[in-house]
């Protein structure tokens, strides 16, 4: 098993839409409920902005999947199946900064959530500016991942797969980022 203790850097806004299932108030109105609960979208640990695990190890399994890269001696096999199953991050990375200082973008949006649906509804979700920073830890528990292999699918799912709502995977832009710096145990 490898630990890789990364340093990412946010090379575009990153936007998070955590469903949060806030119950609307007596007589509040859509938009009256929309302006007190957005700021339940973020994912927070102790009143701090984090990353969901989730997010950034589908992020680097999706990246996988998505350059299909074949393992050298193993014919027609890829990686994808490799990072799926191999490659984890077990603490939720924290942003620095406080869910109390997040602003949020007034967007109109789908009011299903899916693109081409019908009605449009103005929602606000969480905005944070390019610049962010994340020490994250991934466990590589596959051997067959070499190091230059997760480093190349790690800065490669940076800036074609990304995290959160708007990502490249999805058609947008948000959440794209850089690898800084990287140490090995």
């Amino acid at each position: 098993m490898k630990i890789a203790r990364v340093t990412l850097e946010g090379k575009s806004p990153y936007s998070q839409s955590r469903a949060h299932g806030e119950p609307k108030l007596e007589k509040e109105s859509a938009d009256d409920h929309e302006k007190r609960t957005w700021c339940k979208r973020l994912h927070v640990v102790d009143g701090e902005v984090v990353i969901p695990q989730m997010a950034l190890k589908n992020c680097v399994a999706e990246a996988a999947q998505f350059l299909s890269e074949r393992i050298p001696g193993k014919g027609q096999a890829t990686y994808t199946k490799h990072f799926l199953a191999g490659v984890l991050v077990l603490e939720a990375p924290k942003l620095g900064i406080s869910a109390e200082d997040v602003e949020g973008e007034w967007l109109y949006l789908n009011s299903d959530g899916k693109r081409g649906g019908g009605k449009r509804v103005w929602r606000c979700m969480p905005f944070l500016p390019t610049g962010w920073t994340a020490e994250v830890e991934f466990y590589i528990m596959d051997d067959t991942i070499t190091k230059a292999v997760f480093v190349h699918t790690l800065e490669q799912a940076g800036k074609f797969i990304g995290i959160g709502r708007f990502r490249p995977r999805n058609g947008g832009f948000y959440g794209r980022f850089e690898v800084k710096n990287i140490k090995w145990s």
